[in-house]
């Protein structure tokens, strides 16, 4: 049961909400729920209340399903198409069985629909299955996700003088005369109605210290600005304080586009800093003076080490050094033969059997004596092979295997990061530097 709904749910995958007709419930589609959950999620409610279109609205959101199939019976048409002329962005397709419709009965639906006679599974599942697109919606998302961006707050007064805002990173300057930019909403957001009705937004970029103030604003906290430091700007929407730039916009446009809106502003003021902003890629922050580190250690003249502190089943990865019999290293490139780097590494944890992911820069810091470079990252592996490797506890690690000072100095930081999940990164030399929160 959701919210007072009861239902029947089963499968994983694109869902399909099934709604009866008049003296119906959900049992009525036990053949096709049966048959539908091998390959879709799929979801049967008993119709209950007088608002049958808000009463689905809900057990949508309750469900957290961004969007559906509709599938319906005789009298449950007039619900199904309802919803999906009022929340056109919430409705992938419609499939009507023995609809039930009032004569003279016109919609302009935003989706493909189809009449269906009862019975015709076969019908329902061809439609069903159809391509909405040539393209498929994940590989799609990660292809715009190539395309690095910054980081931004959106923020409002909202009609009712209450703040609200959202992390977003869709945000494109316009014209210079007039002023005019953009951002995007989809039109799922809890905000989007208050965005959309608003006499202004301000967008905040964001500087690389804020990372936490992102995920703050991408989280559903109803407490986000009594954690955030804000003000009012000029045109009284909330600013974010540290932001690297603002910008306070008066509402010029609001223009329907798919599953998102447009909402172009008119900058009435802004200010900026000089300092970095935050990036975004790939599913991944970007700290630019932070990479920039990397990037000039990888360039020198000197030799290169590229490495990563691993973590299997909460223990480090290590492997037997091959300089020292006994003797134990982080999984590392360069040391030996050629400079090291990310591609090497990648190459060398393949080699060993680790499906690896590698995350946010960890340290970045140069040996003056031996004139190297080290950068390490950090991550997960999954060992599909244990060959070589040896995992060790943090609670016992083999200090006296590893191979130098600098080594035990970076593990022991490490070490005390993790007990309270929150890491930064090291910048410097391999005894003294700068430790910047980023993470």
């Amino acid at each position: 049961m959701s919210g007072g709904t009861r239902f029947i749910e089963a499968g994983a995958g694109e869902a399909i909400l099934f709604i009866h007709g008049a003296g119906g419930q959900a049992s009525f589609w036990t053949p096709q729920l049966e048959a539908f959950a091998v390959s879709h999620r799929v979801v049967a409610p008993d119709v209950t209340e007088a608002d049958a279109v808000g009463q689905m609205r809900r057990l949508l959101d309750d469900l957290d399903l961004s969007a559906v199939n509709l599938v319906a019976h005789g009298e449950g048409a007039r619900i199904a198409l309802a919803l999906a002329e009022l929340h056109p962005h919430r409705v992938r397709r419609v499939a009507l069985i023995e609809a039930v419709m009032p004569d003279g009965v016109a919609l302009t639906l935003r989706c493909p629909s189809r009449a269906i006679a009862h019975g015709d599974d076969a019908a329902l599942a061809a439609f069903l299955g159809g391509r909405l697109s040539r393209f498929d919606n994940r590989e799609l998302r990660t292809a715009f996700g190539s395309f690095m961006t910054g980081v931004t707050i959106v923020t409002t007064a909202g009609t009712d003088g209450q703040p609200r805002g959202f992390t977003a990173n869709s945000f494109t300057s316009v014209s210079l005369e007039p002023p005019l930019l953009l951002i995007c909403i989809g039109k799922t957001a809890a905000s989007v109605d208050v965005f959309a009705r608003a006499q202004g937004f301000a967008v905040n970029i964001l500087s690389e210290a804020q990372k936490d103030t992102s995920v703050l604003f991408a989280s559903k906290r109803p407490d986000k600005f009594e954690v955030a430091r804000w003000r009012s700007g000029p045109f009284g929407n909330p600013l974010i304080e540290g932001s690297a730039a603002w910008f306070d916009c008066a509402r010029h446009q609001v223009i329907d586009a798919g599953d998102h809106i447009i909402l172009m502003g008119h900058v009435e003021a802004f200010s900026y800093s000089d300092a970095n902003p935050l990036g975004y890629a790939r599913g991944h922050y970007i700290t630019l003076g932070l990479e920039q580190a990397a990037v000039n250690a990888a360039s020198s003249a000197s030799r290169t080490v590229v490495g990563a502190i691993l973590e299997s089943d909460s223990r480090l990865v290590l492997l037997p050094d091959p300089a020292r019999p006994g003797g134990l290293v982080l999984p590392e490139v360069g040391r030996t033969g050629p400079n090291g780097s990310a591609s090497q590494l990648d190459d060398l944890l393949r080699r060993e059997g680790m499906d690896a992911t590698l995350g946010f820069l960890f340290a970045v810091f140069e040996n003056p004596e031996s004139r190297e470079q080290y950068i390490y990252y950090r991550g997960e592996a999954l060992l599909h092979a244990r060959g070589r490797t040896v995992l060790a506890d943090f609670e016992d690690l083999p200090w006296e295997k590893l191979p130098d000072e600098a080594t035990r100095s970076m593990l022991r930081r490490y070490a005390a990061e993790r007990k309270i999940g929150r890491f930064k990164v090291y910048s410097g030399d391999h005894r003294q530097g700068s430790v910047k929160a980023v993470d």
